[in-house]
Protein backbone atom coordinates (compact mmCIF):
# COMPACT_ATOMS: atom_id res chain seq x y z
CA UNK A 1 0.00 0.00 0.00
CA UNK A 2 1.69 3.73 -1.40
CA UNK A 3 0.91 5.18 2.50
CA UNK A 4 2.74 8.62 1.55
CA UNK A 5 3.30 11.27 -1.33
CA UNK A 6 7.27 10.11 -1.13
CA UNK A 7 5.64 6.48 -1.80
CA UNK A 8 4.07 8.07 -4.75
CA UNK A 9 6.67 9.54 -6.19
CA UNK A 10 8.84 6.61 -6.03
CA UNK A 11 6.22 3.90 -7.28
CA UNK A 12 5.70 6.50 -10.29
CA UNK A 13 9.12 6.70 -11.07
CA UNK A 14 9.09 2.76 -11.39
CA UNK A 15 5.64 2.97 -13.16
CA UNK A 16 6.83 5.61 -15.78
CA UNK A 17 7.37 7.39 -16.98
CA UNK A 18 4.24 8.45 -19.13
CA UNK A 19 3.70 10.95 -21.63
CA UNK A 20 1.71 14.32 -20.67
CA UNK A 21 -0.40 16.38 -23.29
CA UNK A 22 -0.16 19.93 -21.75
CA UNK A 23 -3.34 21.94 -22.85
CA UNK A 24 -2.51 25.70 -22.97
CA UNK A 25 1.08 24.79 -22.00
CA UNK A 26 2.02 29.07 -21.60
CA UNK A 27 1.36 28.32 -18.02
CA UNK A 28 4.75 29.40 -15.81
CA UNK A 29 3.59 27.14 -13.13
CA UNK A 30 2.36 24.23 -15.15
CA UNK A 31 6.02 24.52 -17.53
CA UNK A 32 8.20 24.35 -14.03
CA UNK A 33 6.05 20.96 -12.81
CA UNK A 34 6.11 19.06 -16.59
CA UNK A 35 10.04 19.87 -16.25
CA UNK A 36 10.52 18.72 -12.36
CA UNK A 37 8.32 15.68 -13.92
CA UNK A 38 11.09 15.60 -16.73
CA UNK A 39 13.79 15.63 -14.35
CA UNK A 40 12.25 12.64 -11.77
CA UNK A 41 11.66 10.95 -14.56
CA UNK A 42 8.05 10.28 -14.18
CA UNK A 43 6.93 11.75 -17.58
CA UNK A 44 7.92 13.34 -20.78
CA UNK A 45 5.57 16.28 -22.15
CA UNK A 46 3.75 17.50 -25.68
CA UNK A 47 3.80 21.18 -25.17
CA UNK A 48 0.30 22.05 -27.11
CA UNK A 49 -0.21 25.93 -27.37
CA UNK A 50 1.23 29.36 -28.19
CA UNK A 51 5.22 28.60 -28.76
CA UNK A 52 6.30 32.02 -28.58
CA UNK A 53 4.89 32.84 -24.88
CA UNK A 54 6.06 29.22 -24.02
CA UNK A 55 9.33 30.42 -24.96
CA UNK A 56 9.39 33.43 -23.18
CA UNK A 57 8.45 31.80 -19.82
CA UNK A 58 11.08 29.05 -20.51
CA UNK A 59 13.98 31.67 -20.89
CA UNK A 60 12.87 33.37 -17.93
CA UNK A 61 12.44 30.34 -15.70
CA UNK A 62 15.55 28.89 -17.07
CA UNK A 63 13.79 26.09 -18.93
CA UNK A 64 15.51 23.60 -21.99
CA UNK A 65 12.52 23.01 -24.02
CA UNK A 66 14.49 20.55 -26.64
CA UNK A 67 13.91 18.06 -24.49
CA UNK A 68 10.28 18.67 -25.08
CA UNK A 69 8.05 18.40 -28.59
CA UNK A 70 6.08 21.59 -28.89
CA UNK A 71 2.72 22.18 -31.06
CA UNK A 72 2.41 25.77 -31.83
CA UNK A 73 -1.73 26.38 -31.35
CA UNK A 74 -2.38 30.14 -29.90
CA UNK A 75 -6.14 29.77 -29.68
CA UNK A 76 -7.13 28.05 -26.69
CA UNK A 77 -10.00 25.98 -28.12
CA UNK A 78 -8.35 24.60 -30.71
CA UNK A 79 -5.16 23.70 -28.68
CA UNK A 80 -7.61 21.97 -25.71
CA UNK A 81 -8.63 19.48 -28.18
CA UNK A 82 -5.39 18.71 -29.71
CA UNK A 83 -4.36 18.18 -26.71
CA UNK A 84 -6.71 15.84 -25.98
CA UNK A 85 -6.85 14.40 -29.12
CA UNK A 86 -3.06 13.21 -28.70
CA UNK A 87 -4.41 11.32 -26.07
CA UNK A 88 -7.09 9.71 -27.66
CA UNK A 89 -5.22 8.57 -30.50
CA UNK A 90 -2.40 7.26 -28.17
CA UNK A 91 0.15 9.67 -28.69
CA UNK A 92 -0.35 10.62 -24.77
CA UNK A 93 -1.18 9.10 -22.08
CA UNK A 94 -3.04 12.06 -20.01
CA UNK A 95 -4.01 15.44 -20.14
CA UNK A 96 -2.77 18.48 -18.21
CA UNK A 97 -4.46 21.84 -17.79
CA UNK A 98 -2.18 24.58 -18.55
CA UNK A 99 -3.32 28.91 -18.92
CA UNK A 100 -7.02 27.48 -20.34
CA UNK A 101 -10.20 27.76 -18.42
CA UNK A 102 -11.37 24.47 -17.18
CA UNK A 103 -15.02 24.50 -18.92
CA UNK A 104 -12.69 24.54 -22.29
CA UNK A 105 -10.23 21.61 -21.21
CA UNK A 106 -13.73 19.97 -19.77
CA UNK A 107 -15.50 20.23 -23.35
CA UNK A 108 -12.20 18.82 -25.31
CA UNK A 109 -11.88 16.08 -22.85
CA UNK A 110 -15.93 15.33 -24.00
CA UNK A 111 -16.12 16.53 -27.35
CA UNK A 112 -17.62 13.66 -29.39
CA UNK A 113 -14.62 13.76 -32.21
CA UNK A 114 -11.90 13.98 -30.42
CA UNK A 115 -12.69 13.75 -26.94
CA UNK A 116 -12.04 10.49 -24.35
CA UNK A 117 -15.77 10.62 -23.16
CA UNK A 118 -17.07 7.03 -21.64
CA UNK A 119 -20.12 7.42 -21.08
CA UNK A 120 -19.24 7.34 -17.19
CA UNK A 121 -19.68 10.21 -14.84
CA UNK A 122 -16.24 12.45 -14.86
CA UNK A 123 -15.36 13.05 -11.05
CA UNK A 124 -12.41 14.71 -8.55
CA UNK A 125 -10.50 12.39 -6.61
CA UNK A 126 -7.91 14.46 -4.39
CA UNK A 127 -5.86 12.64 -2.25
CA UNK A 128 -4.09 13.97 1.55
CA UNK A 129 -0.79 13.74 2.82
CA UNK A 130 -1.78 14.44 6.62
CA UNK A 131 0.22 14.53 9.52
CA UNK A 132 -0.46 12.55 12.27
CA UNK A 133 -1.88 9.84 10.17
CA UNK A 134 -0.75 6.58 8.58
CA UNK A 135 -2.24 6.72 5.49
CA UNK A 136 -3.77 8.68 2.85
CA UNK A 137 -6.91 9.66 2.17
CA UNK A 138 -9.26 10.23 -0.93
CA UNK A 139 -11.67 12.99 -0.99
CA UNK A 140 -14.31 12.81 -3.72
CA UNK A 141 -15.84 14.92 -5.13
CA UNK A 142 -14.63 18.32 -4.23
CA UNK A 143 -14.34 20.14 -7.67
CA UNK A 144 -16.88 18.79 -10.41
CA UNK A 145 -20.12 17.29 -9.36
CA UNK A 146 -22.68 20.05 -7.79
CA UNK A 147 -25.53 17.76 -6.02
CA UNK A 148 -24.69 14.48 -6.80
CA UNK A 149 -27.98 12.13 -6.64
CA UNK A 150 -28.01 8.76 -5.69
CA UNK A 151 -26.87 7.44 -8.79
CA UNK A 152 -23.83 9.45 -9.30
CA UNK A 153 -22.54 9.39 -5.81
CA UNK A 154 -22.21 5.40 -6.96
CA UNK A 155 -20.46 5.88 -9.85
CA UNK A 156 -18.19 8.63 -7.71
CA UNK A 157 -17.22 6.27 -5.33
CA UNK A 158 -16.40 3.32 -8.33
CA UNK A 159 -14.12 6.16 -9.53
CA UNK A 160 -11.94 6.60 -6.08
CA UNK A 161 -12.09 2.95 -6.07
CA UNK A 162 -10.31 2.80 -9.18
CA UNK A 163 -7.86 5.41 -7.97
CA UNK A 164 -7.25 3.86 -4.53
CA UNK A 165 -6.33 0.40 -6.22
CA UNK A 166 -3.96 2.70 -8.02
CA UNK A 167 -2.30 4.07 -4.89
CA UNK A 168 -2.39 -0.11 -3.94
CA UNK A 169 -4.90 -0.03 -1.52
CA UNK A 170 -6.60 -3.66 -2.35
CA UNK A 171 -9.80 -2.92 -0.62
CA UNK A 172 -10.13 0.72 0.43
CA UNK A 173 -12.73 1.61 2.75
CA UNK A 174 -15.21 4.08 1.66
CA UNK A 175 -16.86 6.33 4.25
CA UNK A 176 -20.22 8.26 3.09
CA UNK A 177 -19.70 11.61 5.17
CA UNK A 178 -23.11 13.40 7.00
CA UNK A 179 -23.62 15.85 9.33
CA UNK A 180 -24.59 13.22 11.43
CA UNK A 181 -24.28 9.37 12.13
CA UNK A 182 -28.49 8.15 11.98
CA UNK A 183 -29.97 8.39 9.36
CA UNK A 184 -33.26 10.41 8.88
CA UNK A 185 -35.57 11.19 6.36
CA UNK A 186 -35.19 14.50 6.70
CA UNK A 187 -31.51 14.58 5.71
CA UNK A 188 -31.34 12.38 2.52
CA UNK A 189 -27.80 12.35 2.18
CA UNK A 190 -27.98 10.00 5.56
CA UNK A 191 -30.65 8.20 3.62
CA UNK A 192 -27.97 7.86 0.09
CA UNK A 193 -25.35 7.02 2.48
CA UNK A 194 -27.62 3.49 4.12
CA UNK A 195 -28.17 2.80 0.21
CA UNK A 196 -24.54 3.04 -0.85
CA UNK A 197 -24.31 0.71 2.06
CA UNK A 198 -26.63 -1.67 0.36
CA UNK A 199 -25.43 -1.70 -2.51
CA UNK A 200 -22.18 -2.79 -1.58
CA UNK A 201 -23.19 -5.07 0.70
CA UNK A 202 -25.14 -7.14 -2.51
CA UNK A 203 -22.37 -6.32 -4.86
CA UNK A 204 -23.36 -3.69 -6.70
CA UNK A 205 -20.38 -1.64 -5.94
CA UNK A 206 -17.24 -3.73 -5.71
CA UNK A 207 -13.48 -3.72 -4.93
CA UNK A 208 -14.39 -1.92 -1.41
CA UNK A 209 -15.54 -1.43 1.32
CA UNK A 210 -18.22 1.45 2.14
CA UNK A 211 -20.08 2.29 5.30
CA UNK A 212 -22.69 5.39 6.27
CA UNK A 213 -23.50 7.30 7.25
CA UNK A 214 -20.48 8.96 9.28
CA UNK A 215 -19.63 12.51 10.78
CA UNK A 216 -15.54 13.03 9.55
CA UNK A 217 -14.75 12.37 13.02
CA UNK A 218 -15.80 8.84 12.91
CA UNK A 219 -14.52 7.93 9.90
CA UNK A 220 -11.35 8.86 10.54
CA UNK A 221 -10.68 8.82 14.07
CA UNK A 222 -10.82 5.14 15.77
CA UNK A 223 -11.30 7.12 19.16
CA UNK A 224 -14.32 8.68 17.96
CA UNK A 225 -15.72 5.95 16.53
CA UNK A 226 -15.85 4.05 20.08
CA UNK A 227 -17.12 6.77 22.10
CA UNK A 228 -20.18 6.69 20.02
CA UNK A 229 -20.27 3.28 20.26
CA UNK A 230 -19.96 3.18 16.18
CA UNK A 231 -18.96 -0.72 15.01
CA UNK A 232 -18.25 -1.17 11.60
CA UNK A 233 -14.93 -2.30 9.79
CA UNK A 234 -15.03 1.80 8.16
CA UNK A 235 -15.46 3.60 11.18
CA UNK A 236 -12.18 4.85 12.37
CA UNK A 237 -10.46 3.36 8.87
CA UNK A 238 -11.79 4.94 6.26
CA UNK A 239 -9.18 5.99 3.18
CA UNK A 240 -11.93 7.67 0.76
CA UNK A 241 -14.19 9.97 2.15
CA UNK A 242 -16.93 10.58 0.27
CA UNK A 243 -18.69 14.05 0.22
CA UNK A 244 -22.36 14.80 0.27
CA UNK A 245 -22.01 17.64 -2.12
CA UNK A 246 -19.76 19.75 -3.66
CA UNK A 247 -19.99 22.53 -0.88
CA UNK A 248 -18.79 20.00 1.74
CA UNK A 249 -16.20 18.62 -0.43
CA UNK A 250 -14.49 21.95 -1.50
CA UNK A 251 -14.58 22.76 2.52
CA UNK A 252 -13.06 19.65 3.74
CA UNK A 253 -10.31 20.15 0.50
CA UNK A 254 -9.33 23.84 1.56
CA UNK A 255 -9.60 22.73 5.40
CA UNK A 256 -6.81 20.19 5.18
CA UNK A 257 -4.74 22.40 2.81
CA UNK A 258 -4.56 25.81 4.32
CA UNK A 259 -5.74 24.88 8.06
CA UNK A 260 -4.25 21.03 8.45
CA UNK A 261 -1.10 21.87 5.97
CA UNK A 262 -1.91 18.12 4.65
CA UNK A 263 0.29 17.71 1.43
CA UNK A 264 -2.35 17.62 -1.76
CA UNK A 265 -2.49 16.06 -5.20
CA UNK A 266 -6.01 15.65 -7.78
CA UNK A 267 -6.50 14.12 -10.77
CA UNK A 268 -9.76 13.78 -12.70
CA UNK A 269 -11.30 10.45 -13.67
CA UNK A 270 -14.05 8.71 -15.33
CA UNK A 271 -12.74 9.47 -18.93
CA UNK A 272 -10.69 7.21 -20.94
CA UNK A 273 -7.19 8.18 -19.41
CA UNK A 274 -6.54 11.24 -16.16
CA UNK A 275 -7.20 14.67 -16.63
CA UNK A 276 -4.92 17.12 -14.68
CA UNK A 277 -6.37 20.08 -13.54
CA UNK A 278 -4.50 21.65 -10.99
CA UNK A 279 -5.37 25.28 -9.86
CA UNK A 280 -3.12 28.76 -9.57
CA UNK A 281 -3.30 28.30 -5.33
CA UNK A 282 -1.92 24.91 -5.49
CA UNK A 283 1.58 24.61 -4.73
CA UNK A 284 4.52 23.49 -7.14
CA UNK A 285 4.73 20.24 -5.06
CA UNK A 286 0.56 19.90 -5.31
CA UNK A 287 1.31 19.86 -9.24
CA UNK A 288 4.32 17.31 -9.35
CA UNK A 289 2.16 15.49 -7.02
CA UNK A 290 -0.85 15.08 -9.17
CA UNK A 291 1.42 14.47 -12.25
CA UNK A 292 3.02 11.42 -10.20
CA UNK A 293 -0.55 10.41 -9.41
CA UNK A 294 -2.06 10.40 -13.10
CA UNK A 295 0.93 8.50 -13.61
CA UNK A 296 -0.38 5.84 -11.30
CA UNK A 297 -3.84 6.27 -12.23
CA UNK A 298 -2.23 5.44 -16.37
CA UNK A 299 0.09 2.44 -14.63
CA UNK A 300 -2.92 0.66 -12.67
CA UNK A 301 -6.37 1.81 -14.65
CA UNK A 302 -6.00 2.89 -18.29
Amino acid sequence: MIKSFDDVMKIAKERGPKIISVACAQDPEVLIAVNQAKKEGIADSILVGDKEEIKKIAIEEKIDLSQFEMIDIKDVTEASKKAVQLVSTGKADMVMKGLVDTSIILSATLDAEVGLRTGNVLSHVAIFDVKGYDRLFLVTDAAMNISPDLKVKKQIIENAVQVAHALDITEPKVAVICAKEKPTPKMPDTMDAVALQEMNQKGEIKGCIVGGPFGLDNAVSIEAAKIKGIHHPVAGYADILLAPDIEAGNVLYKSLVFLAGAKNAGVIVGAKAPVILTSRADSHEAKIYSIALGVLCTAKIF
